[in-house]
């Protein structure tokens, strides 16, 4: 069961490290110190049933349901260029400098939490990963074995949402100007958009 769980961290490490939309919004909000907690904890969650569900199976079923991964992907994309495209905004009109607190800030926890929720569950590579990719690999592992494996998985999503969160303020002082945070911006509206134009081409 050991080598299930190590396959599962392995394999959940190497599809969530990969720096897409959810991973840059969590990283300017670790810079930034604003309301992480929260942030790490929607996508942990997220991620806990998301694996959850793709290791009892749910994977299957999306898979034969072409027009629900359709629907994501273009929701997925619309609001993925019009975040990128705010951010570009932001970098072109900076409001406040540096590490200003109150410099571009989302607002309270509640809209953390929505803009994490809509990185999260808007994006169909989300389910690919998570439920599809991961639920078919967990089933090689056998019954008992395919639940170690997502729990090896779920680990890694913890492991790696905490440590991109909160390591993330180790980059402060490299972030300690209103120009180092327009590079930010640029570089998070720009992945943003490559991300968005990727789902729209398949």
């Amino acid at each position: 069961m050991l080598d299930a769980s190590l396959a599962g961290l392995l394999t959940g490490l190497s599809l969530i490290m990969a720096i897409g939309a959810q991973n840059a919004f969590l990283l300017r909000q670790g810079v930034r110190r604003s309301y992480v907690g929260v942030a790490v904890a929607v996508c942990v969650l997220s991620d806990v049933v998301l694996i959850t569900a793709g290791v009892s199976g749910v994977g299957v079923l999306i898979q034969r349901a072409d027009w629900l991964l359709t629907l994501a992907r273009w929701l997925g994309a619309a609001f993925l260029v019009w975040y990128g495209l705010s951010s570009i905004r932001r970098a072109l009109r900076p409001c406040g400098t540096g590490l200003d607190p109150a410099a571009g800030a989302l607002g309270g926890p509640a809209r953390v939490v929505r803009r994490t929720l809509a990185l999260t569950w808007l994006n169909p590579h989300v389910y690919l990963d998570t439920v599809v990719l991961l639920g078919s690999i967990a089933a090689v592992h056998g019954a008992v074995g395919r639940w170690w494996f997502g729990g090896g998985a779920a680990v890694a999503s913890v492991l790696w949402f905490v440590g991109l969160g909160f390591a993330a303020r180790l980059l402060a002082p490299l972030l300690s100007s209103a120009r180092a945070w327009r590079v930010l911006d640029v570089f998070v509206g720009a992945t943003m958009l490559a991300i968005a134009v990727k789902l729209v081409l398949g």
